[in-house]
């Protein structure tokens, strides 16, 4: 992520923050239509990211365009929209990242975002026809939408809902485990958290998981735990905390074992 970019998100969490008693679910999910809408014009990519134009000509040009959008939502995206990206596809994920966070303050304190999104990737993970369903880049965005709520009705949040059928309408190239896992951690973030993804061949007690957490603790800040069981690693355990990965399982440790031996 390039400095302007990280300077135009901060400024977006601090304008959020300012605001954040009207973040409610209708918001965020204005935000990801705006995103769609803006990711399917590449002229209006162009005037949002035009460095020479001015600010409030974009502005204007975001009161035309979403004209429906409700104040509160539209001065977020004007914010984002005049903002200096390190380069233009930024701004798509700008527009994402705000979207997610206002979800997130949306969300009652029972809802467990990051849980919800994690059950939805296993079952994605574990079967091939509907992995290809939701990530067929060919795929028509408003099928995308219909399974999405077909799937997780009765299920699931309108918040995770919400964000699902903006990863899937919208992936930038992104796989859907990834895109998950990033929305996870901005979630997390949100509420000054962090997300580790634990792989282990057999599922950890609750009182592994609490030792566990409390561990990652002293280094990371909040942690919280998210399993996924694979046998294949034989034993030990795989840590992913954002883009630090430990690996200490038994598979990696007998493939680095061969390597030396081959040596």
């Amino acid at each position: 992520m390039g400095s302007a970019t990280r300077v135009a998100i901060a400024n977006a969490k601090a304008a959020l923050a300012a605001r954040s008693g009207a973040a409610t679910l209708a918001a965020a999910e204005a935000l990801f239509s705006a995103g769609h809408v803006i990711g399917d014009s590449a002229q209006l990519q162009t005037a949002f990211t035009d460095t020479s134009a001015d600010e409030k000509a974009k502005n204007a040009l975001v009161a035309a365009v979403f004209s429906g959008m409700k104040p509160e939502a539209r001065d977020l995206l004007s914010g984002l929209v005049s903002s200096r990206w390190s380069k233009p596809s930024d701004v798509l994920s700008g527009i994402e990242e705000i979207g997610i966070r206002i979800a997130a303050l949306s969300a009652e304190s029972s809802v467990d975002l990051p849980a919800e999104l994690f059950a939805f990737g296993s079952a994605v993970s574990s079967n091939a026809e509907l992995e290809l369903a939701v990530a067929n880049k060919l795929g028509d965005p408003a099928a995308k939408t219909a399974l999405i709520d077909a799937l997780l009705k009765g299920k699931a949040s309108g918040q995770t809902t919400a964000i699902i059928q903006h990863l899937v309408r919208q992936p930038r190239g992104r796989r859907i485990g990834a895109l998950l896992r990033h929305a996870a951690s901005i979630i997390a973030d949100q509420h000054a958290q962090a997300v580790a993804t634990v792989t282990v061949a057999t599922p950890l007690s609750d009182a592994q998981v609490l030792r566990l957490e409390a561990g990652l603790a002293k280094k990371y800040g909040a942690v919280r735990v998210n399993q996924i069981v694979d046998a294949s690693i034989i034993g030990g355990m795989r840590i992913a905390v954002g883009d630090i990965v430990i690996d200490d399982s038994i598979a990696t440790r007998v493939n680095e074992l061969k390597l030396q031996l081959a040596g």
